[in-house]
C-alpha cells in the first residue's frame, strides 16, 4: 500500500466553497445578459409602439438594418480600421511614454516635485482644448487625432503608475541598498514587479480615455472613422447611423478592455508559475 498522500484530493467544504463560488459566477453573467437583453427588447418595443420618438432614438432593429448597410457598401470594416488603428496606436504611445515618465519621476524625487504642479494642471485640463492647438501644430489628419489619444491618456498613466511605485513600502528598498543594491536593481526587482496590478490598472484606464481622445480628434478633423460618422449622422439627421456608430463603438470599447483583462489574468498565471 502507498503511504503518499493524494495532494489532488479536495475537502467536502472546500468543494463547497468552490461550487459557490461557481455559482454565484453563473448568476452575475446571466444577470448582465438578462439585463442586457431585457434592455434591447425595451428599446425595440418602445419604439414600435410609439413612447419613444424612433426617428431620434432609433431602435435596435435599424441599428442592425444601419449596420447591414455599412458592411454591403464596404465601409463598415473601413470605418472601424481607422479608429480602431488610431486607438490601438495612441493607447501603445500613451502606455509606453506614460510608464516610462512615471519611472523618470520616481527616480528623481527632486524632479517629480517640480512638475508635480504641472502634472495636477494637465490632468484637470480638458485635452479636448489642445484640439484646435494639434491641427495646427500637426496637421488635420491621423497624426492630431493619434496624439489627442495619446495626451488623454498619457497624463492618466503617469500619475496613476507613478502613484503606484510610491506606495511601494521602503522596508523592501530600504533591505536592497542594505545588500548594496544600485537604485536600476530596486527598479527592476522591487518595484516594477510589485507594481504589475497598478499598470495593469492604469492600462484598464487608459483604455477608455485613448477612445474618448480619438473619437474628439475625430469629430473635429477626420474624414473617415467612427467619430466621423457620428457627425456626419447628426449634421444630416441620420440618426440610426449616429446610434449605430456608439453601439459599434461600445463593442470595440468592450472587447479591447477585456482583452487587456486577459492579459493581465495570463501575466498574474505566469508569474504564479514562475
Amino acid at each position: 500500500m502507498s503511504n503518499k498522500r493524494d495532494t489532488t484530493a479536495v475537502s467536502p467544504e472546500h468543494a463547497r466553497f468552490l461550487s459557490s463560488v461557481k455559482k454565484a459566477d453563473r448568476r452575475v453573467t446571466f444577470f448582465r445578459y438578462f439585463i442586457l437583453i431585457a434592455a434591447l427588447i425595451l428599446w425595440e418595443l418602445s419604439a414600435r409602439m410609439g413612447w419613444i420618438d424612433p426617428f431620434i432614438m432609433s431602435s435596435p432593429s435599424q441599428v442592425m438594418s444601419t449596420v447591414a448597410r455599412l458592411y454591403n457598401g464596404n465601409e463598415l470594416f473601413h470605418h472601424i480600421g481607422i479608429t480602431l488603428y488610431e486607438t490601438v496606436v495612441g493607447f501603445i504611445l500613451g502606455t509606453i511614454l506614460g510608464t516610462l515618465i512615471a519611472i523618470l519621476l520616481w527616480w528623481s524625487k527632486s524632479l517629480a516635485r517640480i512638475l508635480d504642479p504641472y502634472l495636477v494642471v494637465l490632468n484637470a485640463l480638458p485635452k479636448i482644448a489642445l484640439g484646435p492647438i494639434l491641427i495646427v501644430w500637426f496637421g488635420a489628419g491621423v497624426k492630431s487625432i493619434i496624439i489627442m489619444g495619446l495626451l488623454i491618456s498619457l497624463v492618466v498613466t503617469v500619475m496613476t503608475v507613478l502613484a503606484g511605485f510610491n506606495e511601494i513600502t521602503g522596508e523592501k528598498q530600504l533591505l536592497m541598498r542594505t545588500l548594496g543594491a544600485t537604485k536600476l536593481q530596486i527598479l527592476t526587482m522591487v518595484v516594477l514587479p510589485a507594481s504589475v496590478p497598478t499598470i495593469m490598472s492604469a492600462l484598464k484606464i487608459s483604455v477608455g480615455m485613448s477612445w474618448v481622445g480619438v473619437i474628439v480628434g475625430e469629430y473635429l478633423v477626420s474624414r473617415a472613422g467612427l467619430g466621423y460618422l457620428i457627425v456626419y449622422g447628426s449634421q444630416v439627421f441620420k440618426l440610426d447611423l449616429v446610434m449605430a456608430s456608439i453601439v459599434i463603438l461600445c463593442v470595440l470599447a468592450a472587447a479591447m478592455y477585456y482583452a487587456v483583462a486577459f492579459f493581465e489574468k495570463r501575466l498574474i498565471r505566469w508569474r504564479g508559475h514562475a
